[in-house]
């Protein structure tokens, strides 16, 4: 499989099973009575601390997670396609912290712990799994060296 095609699909598979994990755990979360996804904006005001956890771990968990993804499947640069990924859901959390007017300090935990510390992770992680389960797709699986 060409490299470049690999890492593409690298970063596509990772953000993909990344951004599932993360709004798995995230609705999985504790909210105000009464809540309403469609009138989110309204309920902010009304969490507390308790209805911040699980949305900081979902996306910490989402983003570690598509960091390896992303270092597993990658041909090349395993790292920095890891680190890719945390720069993605680094723009959608504050992206998600904008518009959804949280509190600076569960934002700030969040931009500050969930992201790019996580993708750092990740990709050590999945450079070590890659290298341990030996993925790689261009390897010729059948040696001339024998056959005489």
């Amino acid at each position: 499989m060409n490299n470049n095609i690999r890492n593409i699909l690298a970063v596509l598979v990772g953000l993909a099973i990344g951004s599932y994990i993360n709004m798995y755990l995230v609705m999985k979360g504790p909210v105000p009575e009464g809540f309403d996804i469609n009138r989110i904006v309204e309920f902010i005001p009304l969490f507390e601390a308790k209805h911040f956890v699980m949305p900081i771990v979902g996306h910490a968990v989402g983003t570690l997670v598509g960091a390896i993804i992303a270092g597993l499947i990658a041909a090349t640069h395993k790292f920095r396609f890891a680190l890719v990924i945390g720069v993605f859901f680094f723009v959608g959390g504050i992206a998600n912290a904008i518009m959804l007017h949280f509190p600076i300090l569960p934002a700030a935990i969040d931009l500050a712990l969930a992201y790019f510390p996580m993708a750092i992770i990740g990709g050590y992680i999945g450079g070590f799994l890659s290298k341990k389960i030996n993925l790689d797709l261009n390897q010729d699986y059948y040696d001339d060296s024998s056959i005489k």
